[in-house]
């Protein structure tokens, strides 16, 4: 009975092993990707006496990685297929891998919430908060369209340097009938996440100030 037990735990070892091998490196560079327009924000928003010739060339580089952080929602493909091959038990996939997908849409996710946060913290500060909420209208659109563009035509950020014509010629195919309900699908989803998210995100901020950088959390939900 022992040696049975023994053999159903390692088994599940291996399980747990296989999953993690087939998932951190990819997970790894997407959450490395959703991270640089949180690291960014907190360059361009946060820091004090930024040199317009630099500020203007990287918030260009933020807007370009910011549809990274929520693109990390749709990897949920991976694992639906991942389930659906049967290669883990029931036990490994309800206590590992839906776990593990759970952390890496949190973490990915939030930092498009954070990164959107202190643009609006950026623009209240300079008396502009009437463009907060056109811009957080604006931000989720263009990121539906780089959600898009990345999923479904396999495009990158960088793409807008290394390969600006062939972005330029296919965004001919974002006007028919499909894409645009993709899209528009995905731009209620980021509206309506970003809203709940934000919420939750604020009032933590607000119970563990001072300890974090992003300031005074009284901004308008």
């Amino acid at each position: 009975m022992e040696e049975k037990a023994l053999q159903t735990l390692y088994a599940l070892m291996g399980q747990i092993g296989d999953l993690l091998v087939r998932n951190l490196d990819w997970m790894g560079w997407n959450l490395f990707l959703a991270l640089i327009p949180l690291a960014l924000g907190l360059w361009l928003f946060e820091a004090r006496r930024l040199s317009p010739l630099l500020w203007w060339p990287v918030a260009a580089v933020w807007l370009a990685f910011l549809p990274n952080a929520p693109y990390v929602l749709t990897d949920i493909v991976h694992l639906i297929e991942q389930i659906r091959t049967n290669l883990y038990s029931v036990w490994v996939v309800s206590l590992a891998l839906i776990p593990l997908f759970i952390l890496f849409f949190l973490i990915g996710f939030e930092a498009y919430v954070l990164s959107l946060i202190l643009l609006e913290r950026f623009v209240q500060r300079r008396g502009l908060g009437g463009w907060a909420t056109p811009l957080e209208l604006l931000l989720h659109a263009l990121s539906a369209v780089g959600i898009y563009l990345g999923r479904f035509l396999r495009f990158n950020s960088w793409d807008i340097v290394t390969q600006p014509s062939g972005l330029v010629t296919s965004l001919d195919a974002l006007i028919s009938r499909e894409p645009l309900v993709v899209m528009a699908a995905t731009f209620v989803v980021l509206l309506v996440l970003y809203r709940l998210v934000k919420v939750v995100t604020l009032a933590l901020i607000t119970y563990l100030q001072p300890a974090l950088p992003l300031g005074d959390t009284r901004l308008q939900s």
